[in-house]
């Protein structure tokens, strides 16, 4: 998947993430959290297995979480990444 331009997806409620998706040389993950102490590594770790899912390569990926679950920072990065992506 190629990334063309900035997207986001999801909100900074509480329970969610917002996720911004940029065009980017090699892959870059900026975290923000609430718990990042405790879940830093593993909001990573799933942002890096959705690209790699995804197969994109060139990104820049800032993720703002309020305490969302695994699941809920995986969709929202899928659809940053759709949202972006060349049509």
């Amino acid at each position: 998947m190629k990334i063309v331009k900035n997207a986001v997806a999801g909100t900074l409620e509480s329970s969610d993430v917002y996720v911004q998706v940029e065009p980017n040389e090699g892959i870059e993950v900026a975290i923000e959290s609430v718990v990042l102490v405790q879940f830093g590594d593993a909001i990573k770790a799933s942002v890096m297995e959705v690209l790699a899912e995804n197969e994109v390569e060139n990104v820049k990926v800032s993720v703002n979480d309020r305490g969302a679950i695994d699941c809920t920072i995986r969709a929202r990065v899928e659809t940053a990444l759709k949202r972006a992506q060349e049509v």
